[in-house]
């Protein structure tokens, strides 16, 4: 199974906080998820009477499955503690921050997870900051690696 990755993330948000959930899912989404179509770069978590759900996560459709497809776009339940909930909950009442996801991967008993963090958008001149230390970095790496 792929490891599918949120890079947007890194770069529009500065993750505060990082958290691993369950995700409910149907049959076909699973086999959707381990050939790896899946998109989660638009996808943020939102909170609706006490239970966390992802929004906007696109699992493409099963093409073997030909009766009990799933819908693309459909809010996905995400299985964390009520202490977890709580948590962010009350993290999101403040000015900036939401939840968004990480990446989704597959653990050693074949489940699969999904990795979400509790962001706070970054500003442009963060973001500037951001690919000038990326950068300078690959200028290191590329120099340490010649010698």
């Amino acid at each position: 199974m792929k490891t599918i990755l949120n890079r947007k993330a890194h770069y529009d948000y500065t993750i505060l906080e990082e958290f691993i959930a369950g995700i409910v899912l149907q049959g076909s989404e699973v086999k959707s998820i381990r050939e790896g179509h899946c998109n989660i770069s638009d996808a943020y978590c939102y909170i609706h009477n006490g239970e966390l759900f992802l929004k906007n996560c696109n699992i493409s459709k099963y093409k073997s499955d030909l009766f009990s497809n799933h819908d693309e776009l459909a809010d996905r339940k995400l299985l964390l503690t009520k202490k977890e909930i709580r948590t962010l909950n009350q993290e999101l009442q403040k000015p900036g921050y939401t939840i968004i996801p990480l990446k989704i991967f597959c653990t050693k008993n074949n489940l699969i997870k999904i990795e979400i963090g509790l962001c706070k958008g970054k500003h442009e001149y963060d973001k500037r900051e951001s690919i000038k230390d990326r950068d300078s970095q690959r200028e290191i790496d590329r120099v340490l690696k010649n010698y």
